[in-house]
């Protein structure tokens, strides 16, 4: 999904979609009645002889959330999403995609009340947790957003570790914490080292704190991929200015002007705004 998406997007944009969209529920296919336990194990797999109708029906309901959701259909997705909670008002995961259908409308205090909803039912589910705390972050509450992202990672069953850190390192950063921010970050990169976004934003937080020459090695390897876009681009430009080499910040400039002419990128580029 980000591969097909990072050309055509700002990767603040793509960001928002890796911390959102992968979150959304697994209600496809053969289901289960609560994902991860509280001890942190998978629990046993619903079939569908022991299904409750009531669950049945609200889990196709579900599905048909996810899928206008993911089109971008979110006024279909919100009232799928309602019709499954009329079937089965126990059900967790559709009070999670509620949660991430309000934070993406902007309506964060009814997010906030669709992920405590879910949590009352799966007080340890990770992915509640991580989208909770990625809602707190939003709201600047940024102590209670980190204990939060942090209980999602104790989860020892939980696999998507690698979203969590990076959200959690990019939360860090926006409280300020620039050093734990970078710990965080890199322990992302260490699980997920082919994710762009989690390149990037290390790159830009290295150069924040002065650091040009680690923040060299993170961001030529996006744009030496097909990953490349405008912002990478210009973010690589400006490091290869700071650190004088002229012909390596002449060739990322002839990408930006071959391939994002139009791009607000460029014309920063352009006017010699390098410390906008």
């Amino acid at each position: 999904m980000v591969k097909a998406l990072v050309h055509e997007m700002p990767s603040r944009v793509v960001l928002m979609l890796v911390v959102m969209a992968v979150w959304l529920p697994a209600v496809t296919g053969c289901s289960t009645s609560g994902g991860v336990s509280e001890g942190g194990f998978e629990q046993e797999i619903v079939t569908p002889s022991d299904e409750p109708e009531t669950r049945r029906r609200a889990r196709i309901r579900l599905e048909l959330a996810v899928n206008y959701f993911e089109m971008g259909k979110i006024a279909v997705a919100l009232d799928e999403v309602k019709q499954a909670l009329v079937n089965d008002p126990t059900y967790s995961d559709a009070y999670n995609l509620r949660g991430l259908i309000y934070m993406s409308l902007n309506q964060l205090t009814q997010a906030e009340e669709s992920f405590r909803r879910a949590l009352g039912f799966r007080s340890s589910d990770p992915n509640v947790l991580h989208n909770y705390a990625w809602l707190l972050c939003q709201q600047q509450k940024y102590a209670e957003a980190d204990k939060h992202f942090s209980q999602a990672l104790a989860n020892p069953a939980y696999t998507a570790r690698g979203k969590t850190f990076m959200a959690q390192g990019l939360c860090q950063a926006r409280a300020g914490s620039y050093e734990q921010a970078e710990r965080t970050l890199l322990r992302a990169y260490e699980l997920d080292a082919g994710n762009p976004v989690v390149g990037f934003n290390l790159s830009e937080l290295l150069v924040r704190r002065g650091n040009f020459e680690r923040a060299q090695f993170y961001i030529r390897r996006i744009n030496n991929s097909e990953m490349a876009n405008a912002e990478t681009l210009w973010l690589g430009i400006k490091v290869e200015r700071r650190l004088n080499d002229a012909i390596a910040m002449r060739q990322l400039a002839d990408q930006l002007r071959k391939r994002f002419s139009e791009s607000r990128e460029y014309r920063a580029f352009e006017r010699g705004a390098f410390n906008e």
